[in-house]
């Protein structure tokens, strides 16, 4: 990892170079261990951090059933873009830059992974057909994946799964918000909250 002058002067100012450091060299790599990849195909969450041309930055929530980020070899994993709000932020951002960072966190036995890498956005990915109701398919080549201290990740237990996860070959509900008055006549073509 290359920190950059900020970073290095941040470390300076609370004295953590040496810690950094050592964390840099000992905790980060540039692929993904047996380990991290069960802990990652584990998960039914993570945050998505992505940069546009211009260096806006936005962070967003993925989610689905666990093993819907695989992890396809060391060097790579590849994540399903579901129908969302239609601003198209992240996958726009990562067809502008590719640049994307991943976390991923077990709320109920602290633990979570930074994945940081280049992504590519594809609708004739191969995948596609593996994932229900996947409209895009999202790979990540690795450039770096760390463990990230614990320590502030509150435990929290999962109520209930969303029922908006494509799953089984049933067709999910169509979201509240989709049938307001400011969104209804505004949505794609062929939505299926303008069929109902």
């Amino acid at each position: 990892m290359v920190y950059t002058d900020s970073q290095r002067a941040l470390q300076d100012q609370f004295d953590t170079r040496r810690i950094a450091d050592r964390i840099d060299n000992l905790l980060v790599h540039d692929f993904i261990d047996p380990g991290t990849a069960a802990f990652i195909e584990s998960r039914d969450m993570m945050f998505v951090a992505s940069v546009d041309a211009s260096g806006q930055p936005t962070c967003s929530y993925k989610g689905g059933d666990p093993g819907f980020v695989r992890v396809l070899d060391e060097h790579t994993l590849a994540f399903p873009a579901y129908d969302g709000n239609g601003m198209m932020l992240t996958l726009g951002n990562l067809a502008d830059t590719g640049r994307v960072g991943l976390l991923f966190i077990d709320f109920e036995n602290p633990s979570r992974a930074r994945v940081e890498g280049r992504a590519s956005v594809n609708a004739d990915d191969p995948l596609i057909e593996t994932w229900e109701r996947a409209q895009l398919v999202v790979r990540v080549e690795v450039d770096s994946v760390f463990p990230n201290c614990p320590r502030y990740i509150h435990r929290m237990q999962k109520v209930e799964e969303s029922p908006f996860v494509p799953r089984g070959g049933v067709a999910p509900p169509v979201p509240g918000w989709k049938r307001a008055p400011w969104a209804c006549d505004a949505l794609p073509a062929g939505d299926p909250a303008g069929e109902s």
